[in-house]
């Protein structure tokens, strides 16, 4: 039987989540998604957790999505893009914004890479530690897509807006070192663990309803209209798929050959 794409342990007011595609970098798969949603239901349910830290094993914290093996299941891929009437996100953007809802604070270490599906897992959380040399990128741009995993909320809390642009339109690889200059990261460190365990001492020296609270009230005062957001993304995603120039980024990802784009055609 092949092991579970997400682990979670628990150990006593501490909740482990591990990516565990170690031999595909971590790639995101539907599987994965399905995973890291089950997780974040079973640690809201502990009210004995108190600090959640996420993590990838292997040299990787997460390479993005893993498109050939979500591709398998087509069928699938369009029930998660679909948002059920109960929700304002959709099953993609769902799995990494149940973090940001979690009553209690989420940690992610992040080591070699950060792309696409897992930057937005990591600005999910709510405080990233990482190393100097991963790197960090909002991949989708290389595809001739846009993040669409409910990452642009925040990303667009955590640095000025030309940053975001920029990270957004070019895919630019930053490294961890970068990452922590601009606010992607909170703190970079050979060993990331050390400054999380910090945190988490601290974190842990206080009331844990006044951190729950702190937590729903800060995001609270930083969003406008999360339905708003969370459409655009799904709307956006939508035009990237019917866009040609996407497909020409994509047939250069996979040939390895410069992209041939035609005309604009979004806006």
């Amino acid at each position: 039987m092949a092991e579970p794409h997400v682990l979670t342990s628990i150990d006593g007011p501490v909740a482990r989540v591990r990516l565990n595609r170690p031999d595909k970098l971590n790639g995101v798969t539907l599987d994965m998604l399905r995973g890291l949603l089950d997780a974040a239901t079973r640690i809201r349910a502990d009210r004995d957790v108190r600090v959640v830290l996420i993590e990838g094993e292997g040299p990787s914290f997460c390479s993005g999505l893993d498109f050939a093996e979500a591709g398998k299941d087509k069928a699938r891929v369009v029930r998660f893009f679909l948002r059920p009437p109960w929700r304002s996100t959709n099953t993609f953007q769902q799995a990494l914004w149940a973090w940001r809802e979690l009553p209690v604070p989420v940690i992610a270490i992040t080591r070699g890479h950060v792309y696409g599906a897992g930057i937005q897992l990591a600005l999910a959380a709510d405080f990233r530690f990482t190393t100097p040399d991963c790197q960090w990128s909002v991949l989708e741009a290389k595809w001739g897509l846009v993040p669409d995993m409910s990452g642009t909320v925040p990303l667009t809390e955590l640095v000025p807006a030309d940053v975001a642009k920029r990270l957004v339109l070019t895919g630019e690889v930053l490294s961890g070192t970068d990452a922590a200059d601009c606010g992607l990261a909170t703190d970079v460190a050979d060993d990331p663990m050390k400054p999380a365990q910090e945190l988490i001492d601290a974190l842990l020296e206080r009331s844990p309803d006044s951190v729950a609270a702190g937590k729903k009230l800060l995001n609270g005062v930083r969003l406008g209209s999360l339905a708003r957001a969370m459409r655009r993304e799904r709307l956006y995603q939508l035009r990237m798929f019917r866009s040609p120039n996407s497909a020409a980024a994509r047939k250069a990802g996979i040939t390895k050959t410069p992209p041939e784009f035609g005309p604009r055609t979004f806006g």
